[in-house]
């Protein structure tokens, strides 16, 4: 059993910046590839970011490459989302999952194990 706990969303102007943490408890940490997904209100849950066990792999939707940066620190338990230049299509809930693969990061939400609770991000024009 792995609980995740997302943090660092929050309101901040377009053009702003934001860093999301992830922080897993409960199992080894590296055993799990991690990702991140948005869900704006009535749309689906959609791809934004993962990264494979060992920090070596990382895969983004095409449309955030550039602007959004995933990272992952297996001795704090944590990962992040560095996201910058937000833009008001970027609000969304952020939730960070935990899937057991090994060595890639998988842009599924069917292929995770466990999901955090969600951080809102909400970015005005």
């Amino acid at each position: 059993q792995v609980q995740l706990r997302e943090s660092g969303g929050g309101w901040v102007q377009a053009g702003g910046s934001l860093r999301l943490s992830c922080v897993a408890s409960g199992d080894i940490f590296s055993k799990y590839a991690m990702g991140w997904f948005r869900q704006a209100p009535e749309k689906e849950r959609e791809f934004v970011a993962s990264i494979n066990w060992t920090g070596e792999g990382t895969w983004y939707e095409d449309s955030l490459k550039g602007r959004f940066t995933i990272s992952r620190d297996n001795a704090k338990n944590t990962m992040y989302l560095q996201m910058n230049s937000l833009k008001p299509e970027d609000t969304a809930v952020y939730y960070c999952g935990a899937a057991s693969i090994y060595g890639l990061g998988p842009m599924r939400p069917s292929l995770y194990d466990y999901w955090g609770q969600g951080t809102q991000v909400t970015v005005s024009s």
